[in-house]
């Protein structure tokens, strides 16, 4: 990946561009929609948010005045727990088209899975749900379909539908990896997105990383998404700081060494958030 502009191809041909824009924990109101308009201003076009987040209405605010055709825009959105099953996730679904004030979604993902540690029909559970994404897409709502936080054990039963997942956002940065859901994605030809590809910021004041940033004349954020990328992994960075929305685009001019790549993979487990599917 070059630029901002280019895109990975999902498994129903779909393209979804490099690098998204992370709104989780983007106040509702005025910080969400200017933290917004500045991303798309320094060219974001792909912008990730949730019902869960509760700010897709000002995401919508931001976006109605962009003077940027909506087939250039990719947007995400994710149904959450409490939504999930065939008549709540159809009812979620026109609520966030409704708040994001658009009529159709680039993405949609499940949340979280229902698990079995906390569901007695828990897969019964995500495949009601995919059966509403399915529908809705099948009818041209969304664009592509997807999960997130699901692991192997959770994507097996969706993966005997009709149609597989195309997306699976995870938590993924150094230290945390999560190579088994990776392989199995890759092996079923699912992209995966990182989010939190900064350990929500707990990336950036970890001394192995500053001193290989130093080398190409990078922050550690940007080291962190540049490493995504060279992974093959889709990065989700998010702030609500101008100029680091900028900064966190910047990320086009530098490649990491096969060197710097093999020592950051190497990374043990740290800074990450302790969410997992089963316990959370």
């Amino acid at each position: 990946m070059e630029r901002i502009t280019d895109t990975y191809i999902l498994n129903n041909g779909y393209h979804i561009p490099c690098l998204g824009f992370g709104t989780w924990q983007s106040p509702n109101g005025e910080t969400a929609t200017a933290a917004v308009r500045t991303a798309v201003r320094a060219g974001y076009r792909h912008i990730d948010t949730a019902a869960a987040y509760k700010n897709e209405s000002s995401i919508g605010e931001a976006l109605k005045p962009v003077d940027i055709p909506r087939a250039e825009l990719f947007i995400t959105s994710k149904v959450w727990d409490d939504s999930r099953g065939y008549e709540k996730t159809m009812k979620s679904f026109q609520k966030t088209l409704d708040d994001l004030q658009t009529d159709y979604l680039d993405l949609y993902l499940i949340h979280w899975p229902a698990t079995k540690y906390r569901c007695p029909d828990w897969e019964a559970v995500n495949v009601d749900t995919w059966r509403a994404m399915t529908e809705l897409y099948k009818k041209g709502y969304i664009k592509s379909i997807g999960v997130s936080n699901f692991l192997p054990e959770h994507l097996e039963a969706l993966m005997q539908t009709e149609i597989i997942p195309m997306v699976d956002q995870i938590e993924y940065h150094p230290g945390q990896m999560q190579e088994e859901t990776v392989d199995y994605c890759r092996k079923h030809d699912i992209l995966v997105e990182a989010w939190s590809p900064l350990g929500t910021g707990r990336m950036l004041t970890d001394r192995r990383l500053q001193d290989i940033a130093s080398k190409y004349g990078k922050s550690v954020a940007q080291l962190c998404i540049r490493w995504c990328l060279q992974n093959g992994v889709l990065p989700l960075p998010k702030s609500v700081t101008p100029s680091r929305i900028v900064e966190n685009a910047d990320i086009f001019d530098f490649h990491l060494s096969d060197e710097d790549m093999v020592t950051i993979n190497s990374m043990p487990y740290f800074g990450g958030s302790g969410l997992h599917p089963n316990t959370r």
